[in-house]
């Protein structure tokens, strides 16, 4: 019986994380995580299928390996999400404490996304002399020059 339950709850989760990849402001990743907690404490099958589709499967696993979330996610995320609040608020709600729970809730999401950790990928970069290099062209000497390299 709480077999049905989770998968229940999984599907659910599933299909408003898939219906917030194309609708701005309802997070995805959020409800792609509750659907895998939930498939993987009822279905393998569903939870192995969850985690090697080809789209959804790599908001989890992206989650999975660094435990955060990348700066653009974040930043889209409260663009697209503060956009619709006050669309909402300003012009298609009409009571005032409506408007002002949607606001609550918005603020809460804030918060959520900020206290979830961020994802930077670290760049070094290093400087590596290279003798036949001339920046100056070749009738000008230089006594040393340099190759940039980037490395992830």
């Amino acid at each position: 019986m709480l077999n049905i339950l989770y998968i229940t709850l999984g599907t659910i989760s599933l299909i408003i994380g898939i219906i917030g990849i194309f609708v701005p402001g309802l997070p995805t990743t959020v409800f792609l995580l509750g659907a895998a907690a939930c498939y993987v404490k009822s279905s393998e099958r569903l939870y192995n299928w969850l985690l090697e589709h080809r789209v959804l499967g790599k908001y989890i696993k992206h989650y999975r390996k660094h435990k955060a979330m990348p700066v653009k996610s974040k930043i889209i995320a409260l663009v697209m999400m503060w956009t619709m609040i006050s669309i909402s608020a300003l012009f298609f709600i009409k009571t005032p404490l409506i408007s002002i729970i949607v606001v609550l809730a918005g603020i809460i999401g804030t918060i959520a996304i900020y206290l979830v950790k961020t994802y930077r990928p670290e760049t070094i970069t290093t400087i590596e002399p290279k003798p036949d290099w001339n920046p100056l062209g070749n009738h000008t000497k230089v006594k040393a020059t340099y190759k940039i390299t980037e490395s992830k």
